[in-house]
């Protein structure tokens, strides 16, 4: 119905009929704004500086959201200010302080920088579990705002683990610029997921609830609070299917529970509103909302602040939404090719000791390259960067067996995936850029991102070749009679860090064939089969053959692909995958002089036969050195086609020969 069409009610109020989800609407004495300003998945990219390539940045850094942030707040007569988790991990930052900072006492800088921006209150990511609860717990304590979890319970328990919401009273103005006090209902949810990707630092620990289930759980107890409004902070992501009790992207689902008035999510890195979301239903990209109820999704690493206002009115004394949208505002405009605001001078100073701290950390010397290792080409062909993480895990492995008889006899694989080739098809300068010569510890971090620890699986060779069937989906099937342009690599449907290479076996994949599997690894196509010529030492494998894998945890104990799971694993080690390489780096440049990571080509793509001329289209990285190593360490001929919309360089592949 038309929301101009109200029935007056008296002095004070009036209905409004279809305004927003309440309905409900008041005069000025009655009625005010509250803006939510919110940060997502931050990484620790605190600074406008990326110290993989030792170099400034305008894409990303919290210096310049902070900008944002008080743009934000100064529009505005009454705000709050929110963060929704992945906060101390994933940055070099991260890294120097779980390394050096922690230990000399320094507080942790993604939270002196929230201290100093005055958040209100904070949520858990999955990533907040990587370096262990006793390093999360410090963390926290440091915080000036509370930090919530509404989801995880203590092992065996219905007790939270952390505290499982907030209840804070904020005195604001209303429309006539009378002071009023409005109660705000914090939940915070988390994936699941995490007993399986953190499983070496929570399990015996610690449960965790279904996200949905455990926000219509905490509502009432929120209403026993005598709160007005309800916001979710949701690090997890949207997800355009049914509901399912344990998921992992449960964000849409949140907005059918009654009385959750806003939602901030994250964790999957991407925006919302935006186009992406424009055919998904009951979501109102214009305004920013999912079954009207108003939510946002910050990007990542600081690229995007959050804002969602909310009108309020008072109803027989209390506060009630009736109606809210959301925006977001990035610090860099792509298509002016500059950034939207400057550093935060405060915020900037602030991190100045820690900014050179990194710096001196990841600038250490631990080895020589004797070539070059960049991603370009990482998800069409073997890959530098990929086998110098194989080499590094399988020697580590081979030595530690030999003290282990039972195991000691089995052939030693490795598995690992290239996690930089252009994030989630929305970067373009995303890529691996190691050069050949010096190497630091700010390059491992480059060739290996995450704090995993190694773990070593027994698998068969029928559950060897159903893990590599599972890898294949990161790839289209290409029809062969096709002239038209087909895009090679399954962006939306798979996830590049998923895409495991396999050294020690050699195979090639027949992208003719449909997928087996899903990019959650669920068999979708029983009859077919897209490996093909799959040896050991030349040899087909035979399908009962024992092997050895080396990988890391998150992949041994997720249990998705075939061959993982607790059944499987035979040792977990407590180093670090990255350290592990960095140890195979400096031995190696200690007794060689330098480390080799020359590919072995030990896989491929498998010749495309066709009668026709095919137009096949991968997308890479748009620079001039990637455009050099393309033309000098193509496997396939490649051929420029243009640049994309988001910025990614577009070449035509020729996989028939």
């Amino acid at each position: 119905m038309d929301r101009r069409k109200f029935i007056r009610l008296g002095t004070g109020a009036m209905l409004v009929l279809g305004a927003g989800r309440y309905g409900w609407a008041a005069d000025n004495d009655n009625q005010a704004k509250l803006r939510v300003i919110a940060t997502t998945d931050v990484h620790c990219f605190l600074t406008d500086f990326d110290y993989y390539k030792d170099a400034p940045t305008d894409k990303f850094g919290f210096t310049r959201a902070a900008t944002l942030i008080d743009q934000a707040r100064r529009e505005v007569t009454n705000s709050v200010l929110v963060d929704n988790g992945d906060l101390i991990q994933g940055n070099p930052i991260a890294d120097y302080q779980a390394a050096e900072g922690a230990k000399q006492g320094k507080p942790h800088p993604a939270i002196l920088v929230n201290n100093a921006m005055q958040y209100d209150v904070g949520t858990l990511g999955n990533h907040e579990f990587n370096y262990g609860l006793e390093y999360l717990n410090r963390v926290i304590k440091q915080a000036h705002y509370p930090t919530i979890n509404t989801n995880i319970v203590r092992k065996g328990t219905n007790e939270p683990m952390f505290q499982p919401y907030a209840v804070q009273e904020k005195e604001i103005l209303d429309q006539a610029g009378n002071k009023q006090k409005i109660r705000i209902g914090y939940l915070g949810f988390v994936p699941p997921q995490i007993m399986v990707w953190d499983k070496i630092n929570l399990a015996g620990k610690a449960e965790v609830r279904d996200i949905v289930q455990t926000a219509r759980k905490y509502i009432p107890i929120l209403k026993k609070n005598d709160v007005d409004i309800i916001i979710a902070l949701a690090h997890t992501g949207p997800f355009n299917g049914p509901y399912r009790a344990g998921m992992e992207n449960a964000a849409f689902h949140l907005a059918e529970v009654k009385d959750i008035d806003a939602i901030v999510f994250g964790h999957s890195h991407g925006l919302f509103p935006s186009k992406e979301f424009e055919k998904f239903p009951h979501t109102d990209i214009a305004k920013g909302t999912v079954r009207n109820v108003p939510a946002a999704m910050a990007g990542y690493w600081a690229n995007h602040i959050a804002v969602i206002d909310l009108t309020l009115a008072k109803r027989r004394g209390k506060w009630t939404v009736t109606d809210g949208s959301s925006a977001l505002r990035p610090i860099y405009d792509e298509q002016a090719k500059a950034p939207t605001v400057k550093n935060h001078p405060k915020i900037t100073e602030l991190l100045q000791p820690v900014h050179e701290a990194t710096r001196r950390f990841v600038a250490q010397p631990i080895g020589r390259s004797s070539d070059n290792m960049y991603s370009y080409l990482a998800l069409v062909q073997d890959d530098p960067t990929v086998q110098i993480v194989n080499r590094a895990q399988k020697a580590y492995t081979e030595k530690i067996i030999k003290n282990l008889p039972k195991l000691a006899k089995l052939p030693v694989l490795s598995a690992s995936a290239p996690f930089k080739v252009g994030g989630r098809k929305n970067d373009p300068l995303g890529f691996t850029e190691v050069n050949k010569g010096q190497l630091t510890f700010r390059n491992a971090s480059d060739l290996y991102l995450y704090p995993n620890t190694l773990v070593v699986l027994r698998i068969t060779g029928a559950e060897l070749k159903e893990w590599l069937e599972c890898s294949a989906g990161m790839f289209n099937q290409i029809d062969a009679a096709s002239e038209k342009p087909q895009s090679l690599l399954n962006w939306d449907g798979f996830r590049t860090y998923n895409y495991d290479v396999i050294d020690g076996v050699e195979y090639q994949f027949d992208i003719t064939q449909p997928p087996r599997y899903d990019g959650e690894c669920n068999l979708i196509n029983p009859k077919a089969h897209r490996v093909v010529k799959l040896k050991f030492k030349g040899k087909p494998i035979d399908p009962k053959a024992q092997f050895l894998i080396a990988t890391n945890n998150y992949r041994a104990y997720g249990n998705k692909f075939p061959g993982t799971g607790n059944d499987h694993i035979v040792f977990a080690s407590p180093d670090e995958n990255r350290q592990i390489l960095v140890n195979y780096i400096s031995s190696n440049s200690k007794a060689k002089g330098e480390v080799s990571p020359t590919v072995d080509k030990n896989w491929r793509i498998a010749p495309i036969h066709s009668k026709v001329k095919l137009d096949i289209r991968v997308e890479t990285s748009p620079t001039e050195k990637a455009t050099a190593f393309i033309r000098t360490n193509a496997r396939h001929p490649m051929t420029f086609v243009g640049t994309d919309e988001i910025g990614f360089a577009v070449y035509r592949i020729d996989l028939t020969r």
